[in-house]
Order: C-alpha cells, then structure tokens, then sequence
C-alpha cells in the first residue's frame, strides 16, 4: 500500500539542468530513443531479455519472480507507460521518474522506494559537466530503473555481475541492487573530485608563479562545477536519513547497512566538495597576493630608477645653470670631473640600494 506524504509526488524540475547536456541526447535532439530490457531472477540464475512490446512483460509477471525492468531513453513516455501498465505500476509515481531535469531525493513512500539521481562526468575537455537523470523505483518483486541517455547495455558492470553468479534468488534482492545502483553512481563522484583536485593544485602552482587572468577563468569554471556536484548531494543527506528511520518494509538488514554506508558516502563527498571549494578561494587570494607582488616590484624598480637619477637631475641642473660666476665652466676638466661625479654618486648609492636588498626580485620562481 502506498503512503505519500503530501507532495512526495509532486514533480519538482529544477530551474536548468545541473550541467551540460551528454553528446547522446544532443544527437537525438534532447530526448534519447527509449529501449527495454528486463532481469528475470529466476531460480537458476539471472535472465536477461530485450523488450519490444508490452505483452511480452506479461509471461515474466507470471513467474512470480524479482524483475528488474531497465528502461533507457525516455523519448517515448507512452511506451513507458504500456510498458508500466503491464507490471501494474502506479500512475501516480511516474512524473517525478519521466519528467525531466528533477531535483534529487529519496523518498519512501510504504510499499514503494522512489529515488531520483543525476548521473555526473566531464566531457573531453574536464572543465565541461554533463549529467543524465536516472530514476529508480523499489516495489515488491520489481525494480524499475529510468536512464535518460540510452548507451546500449545498462549499468555494464552489474549485469555482467550478475549473469557471472548462479544462485539462489536470495542472494540477489533487489533491494540490495537499489543499493548497488545509487552507490554505483555515487562512487563515480569520487575519481571527478579527484581529477578537480589535481587540476587545482596545478593551478595554484601556476598562480604562484605565473599568474595569469586565465587561470582565474578556469578556477571559476572548476568552482561552478564544484558547486553543482554539492548541489546534487546536498539534498541527499537528510533524506536518506529520514528513509532509514522510516523503517521501510522493502528494505532488508543488508540494504539498511547499505543505505546506512551510503549516508557515510554523500557526507565525505560533500565535505571533499567545501575542500575543494575552499582550495578555489585559495588560488584566488595566491593570484591576488602574486599579482600584488609582481606590482611592488614594479614599484620597486621605478623608486630605484628614481632616487639614482634623482641626485644625477640635480648635479646636471646645477651645472646647467647659465651664470657667469661660476668657477666649474672655466676649468678645464669640468665637463669629465661632472660626469665622474655623477657616475661616483650613482655608484654609491645603488651599492647601498644592493646593500639594502632592494635588487633582489621576490617574484621571481624558486
């Protein structure tokens, strides 16, 4: 029986979509071809089959078995729900899972576990976020899962898993594959934050010794992109913590533990996130104290330039100086003795300048 509280089926879009759109869904216009297949756990192990028509599915309903029906591409959403009819799937639960970009959640909902993800990775240049939604939905014997982008095989690894291991069906839950699906998309998190990380510490190098107005360019971009992954796990937080206190039938000792390890999860990637956050405030200020540096000893060698010639404008002034009672014009070596001058005073007080240490250049790279 299913108990939503009020408005936990609302379908609640976000603004934009946390990222850029995956080449998949810009070939096909914003809306990838929709293509099912279905997991039939049957007592001699996992079957996979490909789905063309809705009839189809009503054979595997009668086996009485867990079904995990994988719909990838959300193109045709009257297909979907043909396909959703045939399992006797709420009508209800639908919009949050078909419409398109939703915000993040968790929500239990009695007999029913509805979870909505965005999928997040960099396209070939790392400064650029693409996500695909995917949703997920937990009934009694049926897992259903709601890929945007349609890559061929889904989840890969899982099913290449699960048709490896022969077993009884127990071992195989579906609401532990709940589990492994959000964990999977999660822990794919951890390598982009990682990659995030490095290009950081390249970048703060760079500011130290080079800095340059493009590096603040690409660790904005780096920042932004830092702030739409912790937007995407903010939410998930409080909600899986309030599943887990739900107490859902649906959920077995092991996915608890799992869901439980999955809050452990979404707080390490949001504190590895305000980290990396942070660190971008830190290459901000590097650039600004390099750049500050760089314009005192500019600076520097202008008042260095200035008090050489300053005394050298004196002497010349005075010996410029069109009086006739001045002994300095009738001798004989006077232009040579005012040059000698001028060069010993130059001498001098730039050997003291060096003394000082006003020639050494803190900016230079060490």
């Amino acid at each position: 029986m299913l108990r939503p509280t009020p408005g936990a089926l609302t379908s609640h879009l976000l603004e934009e979509r946390p990222a850029n759109l995956p080449t998949q869904l810009y070939v096909c216009g914003g809306r990838s071809p929709s293509h099912f297949s279905v997991v039939v756990f049957e007592e001699d192990g996992p079957r996979l089959q490909r789905l063309e028509h809705p009839e189809e599915l009503a054979a595997v309903r009668g086996l009485g078995v867990p079904v995990w029906l994988r719909v990838m591409g959300l193109s045709q959403p009257a297909r979907i729900r043909a396909m959703l009819s045939e399992l006797a799937v709420p009508e209800m639960l639908l919009p949050p899972l078909l419409e398109v970009p939703q915000r993040p959640r968790v929500d239990g909902l009695g007999e029913a576990v509805l979870v909505v993800l965005h999928r997040l990775s960099f396209a070939r240049d790392p400064s650029h976020l693409i996500s695909s939604q995917l949703g997920l939905l937990l009934l009694p014997n049926l897992l259903v899962s709601f890929e945007e982008t349609s890559t061929g095989e889904a989840f890969p690894e899982l099913s290449d898993w699960l048709s490896s291991r022969v077993g009884a069906v127990e071992h195989r839950d579906l609401d532990d594959i709940l589990h492994f699906l959000i964990d999977e998309v999660l822990d794919e998190l951890y390598p982009m934050l990682e990659q995030i990380a490095n290009r950081l510490d390249d970048l703060e190098e760079a500011a130290l010794r080079d800095p340059k107005p493009r590096l603040l360019a690409r660790t904005f971009t780096h920042r932004s992109n830092l702030r739409r992954i912790r937007s995407q796990i903010w939410p998930l937080r409080h909600q899986i913590r309030v599943l887990l206190r739900q107490r859902q039938e649906l959920l077995g000792p092991e996915a608890r533990a799992g869901f439980s390890e999955m809050g452990e999860l979404v707080e390490l990637l949001f504190e590895n996130c305000e980290l990396l956050r942070h660190q971008c405030d830190a290459i901000t200020q590097a650039y600004a104290a390099s750049v500050g540096n760089r314009m005192n000893q500019v600076m520097k060698t202008l008042t260095i330039l200035t008090s050489i010639f300053a005394p050298l404008t004196f002497i010349g002034g005075i010996y410029g100086m069109n009086f006739e009672n001045m002994p300095e014009l009738k001798w004989r070596f006077g232009y040579e003795y005012a040059l000698l001058l001028m060069a010993a005073v130059a001498a001098l007080q730039a050997w003291w300048l060096w003394r000082r240490g006003w020639f050494q250049d803190w900016t230079t790279p060490r």
